[in-house]
């Protein structure tokens, strides 16, 4: 297990199981032996040691700090990306109420090895960005999602908008949070959508916009996409055509594909 002596440039990654305390007895001594062995395989996938973390458990949270590395992009790249798929496999064999959704969160800055914990303003603004709004509100408007991601700006500008992932900034929504004392810019995703997060005020809030008059000159709202229906709990597969909403995606080699849902179809329509 890396350790270092004072105040140490570090990168800090937390998950926080969603409605844990809603859970019974038996659903919660689950949740607490299955969620350390999900990160565990995701980061196994990523190519990366938690072995080699220094990692704060509690409960249904977990606070893992690792000095900086250059490995940062990996971890907002790859290790979200494995942990979404460990989550929807896990979730494939369980019935919606005994689903595992994870709030996520990185950030980097500088931490020192405490008696009690960790120590620094960098642990402390992880904590915050944890118990964010716009996470809650993202898994909120979007059932379907196992995990919602939040970067601080910092990790923001120096992986994805440096371009050091796969990821764009268009993959990302700009939010502002403010839990207590703190107040921030962050950047907010939720991996299994493929696309920007729409928090439950933004929903909202494009729902009450009247549609853009090009010949007025009045950009055009960019709208959610629209909400699943069908069955009793409201969850369900909408067959309506988006046309500005198709993805091509060129594919060479082997595809894990397990639980997913291809359409095809001509540009002509």
């Amino acid at each position: 297990m890396a350790a270092w002596p004072d105040f140490y440039p570090c990168t800090c990654i937390a998950v926080d199981a969603q409605a844990y305390g809603s859970n019974n007895d038996r659903r919660q001594s689950e949740i607490q032996h299955d969620l350390p062995r999900l990160l565990d395989r995701a980061a196994r996938g990523a190519g990366l040691d938690r072995a080699q973390w220094q990692i704060q458990r509690k409960g249904d949270e977990q606070l893992a700090v690792r000095p900086v590395d250059g490995k940062e992009p990996r971890l907002v790249d790859d290790y979200i990306r494995h942990l979404v798929a460990e989550l929807r496999e896990y979730n494939a064999q369980r019935v919606p109420e005994a689903r595992m959704r994870l709030r996520a969160v990185i950030h980097q800055g500088l931490v020192e090895l405490a008696d009690n914990g960790f120590a620094g303003t960098a642990v402390v603004a992880t904590a915050r960005l944890l118990n964010a709004r716009p996470l809650y509100d993202a898994l909120a408007t979007h059932p379907g999602a196992d995990l919602a991601l939040l970067l601080s700006d910092e990790i923001f500008r120096s992986t994805v908008a440096g371009s050091h992932t796969t990821l764009t900034p268009e993959d990302f929504t700009r939010v502002t949070v403010q839990v207590k004392e703190y107040e921030a810019t962050a950047w907010l995703r939720v991996p299994v959508l493929g696309a920007p997060a729409v928090t439950a005020h933004e929903l909202r809030t494009a729902e009450t916009r009247k549609p853009a008059d090009p010949a007025a000159g009045e950009p055009t709202t960019i709208r959610p996409e629209p909400a699943a229906t069908g069955g009793s709990s409201g969850m369900g597969i909408s067959n309506e055509y988006r046309a500005d909403k198709i993805n091509v995606t060129n594919v060479a080699g082997p595809v894990d594909a397990r639980g997913a849902v291809f359409g095809f179809g001509s540009a002509g329509g």
